[in-house]
């Protein structure tokens, strides 16, 4: 009986650092999709943000639908464009300077 024990964790012992090397293998194996998956994690949290925002500001929407009927399409992408232009600008000023964000 205390031989079966014995054999017993003994055996245990063996599979516990079969399991330690498979998972550190699994580990290494993985490793190069770390960064896809942090990408998609930061894709799908900014979705969540605009989808929380939207549903806390329902105004929002209504102000830029009224925006695209009353103004015609193609001014309000013209606009748009300008307006992201100016922005991206400032940032790379701000960038430059050395202003915090």
């Amino acid at each position: 009986m205390n031989q079966e024990l014995i054999d017993l964790a003994i055996e245990r012992g063996r599979l516990i650092e079969r399991i330690s090397n498979q998972r550190r293998l699994l580990g290494q194996q993985l490793q190069p999709l770390g960064a896809g998956l942090a990408t998609a994690d930061r894709a799908i949290a900014s979705v969540r943000q605009g989808s929380d925002y939207v549903k806390q500001h329902p105004e929002m929407v209504a102000i830029g639908v009224a925006v695209l009927v009353v103004l015609q399409p193609r001014r309000v992408w013209r606009w748009s464009q300008r307006v992201f232009f100016v922005w991206r600008t400032w940032r790379m000023l701000r960038k430059q300077i050395g202003i915090p964000a």
